[in-house]
């Protein structure tokens, strides 16, 4: 009589990757973004025009849909006489560019002070706590228009304020989860081997935030989007004649009555995005920590 040999029980990876194949909003998500972060990467070939040349005898001409528009000009132009649809091609460049290095920016910030404090605890912790209560005190888009007011409106200095606002959620969730993990065996027999504070930290502890820091930044790269494109409205983020979907807004909204689509296509671009970005949000949380989920 032969016994039937046990299932393998399948790997950790195989089923973080059958939660994500079957989560429908983590695809929808994740296409979205994937497809804006392609066209601002081949902005350059695919836009049928120079999206800062100017030809004031074009100046708002219509879309394609419309009774007047024609193919050259797919999304019409703007009132300088710009190609609307390359310059929503590479706005797109520039949105994903601010989210993602700013929340990396934010994540390195936030991280290291949640490690340390999570880790050492006592007036570590007390002095990074007080450090975070003051950054909640503060008004993220007063404070942002007041430093893009005093230092320009460069792009890295856009990036920089950004990153040094939105750390905070990052720091937060790092300190929790040190916390719980600084008295497990794993950290336990790492000192007793005699590794130094900063392997244990950056080993040990680290790779076991993974997850968590993963759904923050993807969070954090939405938000991050809508303050450039706030700044870029009110006239203190990106300048011109940068494409930035945010100071399209702006340049539009003089026109709202009379051409919408000057707002339109690039609010709706945004709005996509950020869409996207939080459904990846969302739906790295139910794959990564279902466990957590009502």
């Amino acid at each position: 009589m032969t016994v039937a040999s046990p299932l393998p029980h399948p790997s950790p990876r195989r089923i973080l990757m059958k939660r994500a194949r079957a989560h429908r909003g983590l695809l929808i998500g994740g296409t979205i973004v994937l497809a804006v972060l392609l066209v601002g990467l081949a902005a350059p070939v695919i836009a049928p025009h120079d999206p800062y040349l100017q030809d004031l005898s074009k100046r708002l001409v219509p879309p394609v849909w419309s009774e007047k528009g024609s193919w050259e000009h797919i999304f019409g132009t703007d009132a300088l006489g710009r190609d609307y649809f390359s310059r929503i091609l590479y706005g797109a460049r520039i949105s994903m560019l601010i989210g993602l290095t700013a929340a990396l920016g934010s994540g390195i910030i936030g991280t290291t002070l949640g490690l340390l404090a999570g880790y050492f605890g006592g007036k570590v912790d007390s002095l990074v706590t007080f450090i975070v209560s003051v950054r909640l005190a503060l008004p993220v888009v007063l404070v942002a228009l007041a430093v893009v007011s005093l230092f320009g409106g460069e792009l890295w200095i856009v990036v920089a304020v950004l990153s040094l606002l939105l750390w905070d959620r990052f720091a937060v969730v790092v300190r929790s989860a040190t916390q719980q993990l600084r008295n497990q065996e794993f950290v336990t027999a790492a000192r007793a081997m005699g590794a130094s504070t900063p392997r244990i930290l950056i080993v040990e502890l680290l790779p076991n935030l993974v997850g968590p820091l993963v759904v923050i930044g993807s969070l954090e790269v939405a938000h991050a989007i809508l303050l450039e494109s706030a700044l870029s409205f009110l006239g203190l983020g990106v300048q011109p004649p940068t494409p930035s979907w945010g100071l399209m807004v702006s340049e539009g909204k003089g026109m709202v009555f009379f051409d919408a689509r000057l707002i339109a296509l690039p609010g709706a671009a945004i709005a996509i995005l950020v869409l996207g970005i939080n459904l990846i949000g969302d739906g790295l949380r139910d794959v990564l920590t279902p466990e957590g989920r009502g």
